[in-house]
């Protein structure tokens, strides 16, 4: 007889084949955490994209009213940003939704052309609305859009081609936590439709468990959320020793986990509290999938000086790191006949051994963060971020942090 375990399992199988039948969908998993609940008082905006395009890099822009980096496609030609921040501490990144379109306009999808817009002329809350209320209709977006900026500001605008709402993340009527998670529906949209809700509540209640001591940081997202693979409606963790090699062959559904195949990259942009340098702004990035990638933190003050492994190489669109970890995603997902792409080896990821690439990228990670924490703990001692940032210190660390980095993927 089969337990309830199996039951619950097998109609997943059966979900599974529906949704995946449908095509594909965009989808991402993001929040905005207020300074009152971080560790250092300073808001986090987190964006985990998932998309058809598994190859993104980091570019900087420097033609508009503000400078700014940004998350790029590594095809896309200028024009198009994903997430990003610019010189004023203006911070942008968007969820799809499924549940606001009201029209039947077809030419849809310029989330990313409104993202770049508004990272070149934007550089607060109400510049953002006001470039909203111009913009020629309809806008071709049907998305939330994440937003803060070095005034304090911190909200969503769910947005489609002729209207947008407001939700005020500072407001405690709306989120007493002093967060707000959002996936692929938005909560002024139509009852009961919309993508994302099992993602949604995995999220809120991971959020929840840290949120009883609160003391948020970057670091806390990408191990706890981004790479995350507990399920909340199955009640499972895969990374529990139930789930270890020795009770199975360690394949799995790729199905409703925040990081899943179609997970792109991870994102949290730390902001500035208000009144603060906006150019202290640092957007913390894990490029390609993130259970095999590691963060590596950019400023807009550095400008052309981004680290090499996560820009645009001489002989490739594509940043190198982002290629690592998608050859290492890509050992996980080895089946490409029938469905076989919608199963993942998991014990490549995570296993008893320690020996998963997962486990031995968080060693190195761990690693990473501190070089991170004792290079900007010296240079905000001695003034010298913001306006004043030391490039050549961050020269240094990128070079250093880089030899790490590379000494590790040679060997996985």
């Amino acid at each position: 007889m089969r337990t309830l375990k199996n039951i619950i399992v097998f109609l997943a199988v059966f979900y599974s084949t529906i949704v995946f039948n449908a095509g594909p969908l965009h989808a991402c998993t993001s929040a905005i955490i207020t300074g009152k609940v971080t560790a250092n008082g300073r808001p986090l905006l987190w964006k985990h994209r998932d998309t058809g395009q598994e190859q993104n890099r980091i570019e900087f822009f420097n033609k508009g009213k503000y400078a700014f980096i940004a998350l790029v496609d590594s095809p896309d030609k200028d024009g198009v940003a994903w997430t990003g921040t610019n010189a004023a501490g203006f911070s942008i990144m968007n969820t799809a939704s499924y549940n606001l379109k009201d029209d039947d306009v077809k030419e849809m999808d310029k989330e990313g052309v409104l993202m770049y817009k508004a990272l070149e002329i934007c550089g607060s809350l109400p510049d953002f609305e006001k470039m909203l209320d111009t913009l020629s209709k309809p806008m071709g977006v049907e998305a939330n859009f994440g937003v803060i900026d070095a005034f304090g500001g911190a909200a969503y605008y769910e947005v489609n081609n002729h209207s947008w709402v407001k939700t005020d993340v500072n407001d405690p009527r709306v989120a007493p936590g002093g967060y707000l998670i959002y996936t692929n529906f938005s909560y002024s949209g139509r009852i009961n439709e919309g993508m994302g809700y099992i993602r949604y509540q995995t999220a809120t209640e991971i959020f929840g468990q840290k949120a009883v001591t609160g003391q948020f940081t970057p670091q806390w997202i990408f191990n706890n959320l981004s790479r995350s693979f507990y399920h909340s409606l199955l009640g499972y963790n895969l990374c529990d020793p139930e789930f270890s090699p020795e009770n199975g062959r360690g394949w799995f559904i790729d199905q409703d986990f925040i990081p899943r195949k179609s997970s792109s990259c991870s994102i949290v942009i730390e902001g500035v509290k208000n009144g603060d340098d906006p150019l202290k702004t640092t957007m913390w990035t894990v490029l390609g999938y993130p259970p095999a990638g590691v963060c590596i933190p950019v400023w807009v003050q550095m400008g052309e000086k981004q680290p090499g492994l996560l820009i645009k190489r001489k002989q490739s669109d594509n940043s190198i790191l982002c290629e690592w970890a998608v050859g290492l995603k890509n050992r996980t997902f080895p089946i490409k006949r029938g469905n076989g792409s919608r199963y993942m080896h998991f014990t490549q990821i995570y296993n008893t051994t320690g020996k998963g690439y997962m486990q031995q990228l968080r060693l190195l990670e761990d690693e990473l963060f501190k070089i991170y924490d004792r290079t900007l703990s010296r240079l905000e001692n001695e003034g010298l971020t913001g306006k004043k940032i030391a490039t050549k210190e961050i020269e240094e660390m990128y070079k250093e942090i880089s030899l790490h980095i590379c000494e590790v993927y040679d060997r996985l």
